[in-house]
């Protein structure tokens, strides 16, 4: 057994050095390139995905070489902590330098060990105390190289490495497999939600074709009609702008802006806006190709951008909000949306109203509401728990690398 009664405390610099290689300018355009950015990274050390680029058209930011042992460490928006181990590159790897390259030295720190060390609690801090900048605060190479780091000897090293291998490695098992199930939850929710607005809950009724290719078949005793029909634009705007201030996402539908954590630019006065009632069906003109739409669930106002749509009585409002925040309508409309670019689809009133709406009658709408809110409330409740089994296992894991580096913990060899 090895029990550490001391470990050096050495500046990174002094057993690692910073930033070696970077492509030149003079790199032949056509030379193709695997590229990590910072978002490629997250704050477990995964690497998320790796582009491909000729030099010519990839990012300017695309230009630190990394080497099989490297580690490389975000220096802006550091609160994020993307660290991430290189091992084993392909000879074109490049990262952005928004990372600093860390490269132990030899026969001063272990390649192994450097990864668990630039992940130990008490380093993080101090890259993230010593970032400059509120909104994107960045640490630069020379203060980083600063910092200190846990140096045990290069036996120590290594028995600790292995030792992190192993265990690290059997938590980030547990941690996947609970991450597929969150996986499988999303995907169970959306079919649920989807068979259940587009084809009812009675299993046995006779259906007929819709001529709808996105619903395809639906019961045979609903009808279908052009959003045209359904329901009103709406433009009245506030006078005052001291209504409740509504945010529109894809993700949770139209929500207080209060309850987001959001950093955007706000207008110096909400007077303007568009005010919507309760049950109004509110859609992000800009994002309506990724689903950003929703009904509202209490009165407020929301951006002039945006467009409001009244129903004319052929809704129950909790079912219209279960219909278009399904992938497959956020679909349907981005065949009506007008722009050049897909990331630029704007969803005109007019665009909208051509689209083709199922209708159960109000008693069927009901109760697949009813349906649905019991059901995905299990769901939900569900998908918190295995979140928080998530958050335990990550947590273990940082307070298991945090005890081996320092020595807290005694490792067996």
């Amino acid at each position: 057994m090895i029990m550490a009664h001391h470990f050096d405390m050495l500046p990174l610099k002094q057993v690692a050095s910073i930033n070696d290689e970077a492509l030149s300018e003079t790199t032949d355009p056509d030379y193709v390139l695997q590229y990590i950015d910072i978002g490629n990274v997250d704050s477990q050390g995964n690497i998320l995905g790796i582009a491909e680029y000729r030099f010519e058209e990839a990012p300017s930011r695309a230009r630190r070489v990394v080497r099989d042992g490297d580690v490389v460490v975000s220096t802006v928006r550091t609160y994020l902590q993307a660290i991430a181990a290189i091992s084993k590159p392909p000879s074109n790897l490049i990262v952005s330098t928004g990372f600093a390259v860390i490269r132990p030295r030899l026969n001063r720190l272990d390649a192994g060990f450097c990864k668990y060390a630039l992940h130990e609690s008490r380093f993080i801090h101090e890259v993230v105390a010593r970032s400059v900048g509120v909104s994107y605060p960045a640490i630069n190479a020379l203060e980083l190289g600063k910092i200190e780091i846990v140096v045990p000897s290069l036996s120590e090293q290594r028995t600790i490495a292995d030792f992190l291998d192993r265990e690290t490695t059997q938590i980030d098992t547990l941690i996947a497999r609970k991450q597929r199930l969150l996986e499988l939850l999303a995907e169970r929710r959306q079919a649920l939600i989807t068979h259940a607005v587009t084809k009812g809950l009675d299993l046995d009724a006779p259906m007929k074709d819709s001529g709808i290719e996105w619903l395809g078949e639906i019961p045979a005793h609903w009808n279908t009609e052009y959003a045209r029909w359904l329901f009103d634009e709406i433009d009245d705007r506030s006078v005052t702008g001291d209504e409740e201030l509504m945010s529109v996402s894809h993700i949770t539908g139209v929500t207080p802006r209060a309850e987001k954590d959001v950093n955007m630019f706000m207008a110096e006065t909400l007077e303007g806006y568009k005010v919507c009632r309760y049950g109004d069906l509110v859609i992000n003109t800009l994002w309506a190709w990724m689903g950003a739409m929703g009904v509202i669930f209490q009165d407020g106002i929301v951006s002039p951008s945006y467009n409001v749509y009244r129903p004319t009585g052929h809704y129950v409002p909790r079912y219209i909000d279960y219909l278009v925040r399904m992938p497959i309508f956020a679909q349907e409309v981005t065949r009506y949306s007008k722009g050049v670019w897909s990331s630029r689809l704007r969803l005109y009133p007019e665009e909208f109203f051509t689209v083709v709406l199922p209708i159960p009658s109000l008693e069927v709408q009901k109760q697949i509401v009813d349906m649905l809110d019991i059901e995905i409330s299990r769901l939900e409740k569900l998908r918190v728990r295995i979140e928080k089994i998530i958050e335990r296992l990550k947590e273990r894991r940082a307070a298991l690398i945090n005890e081996a580096v320092t020595g807290k913990l005694r490792v067996a060899e």
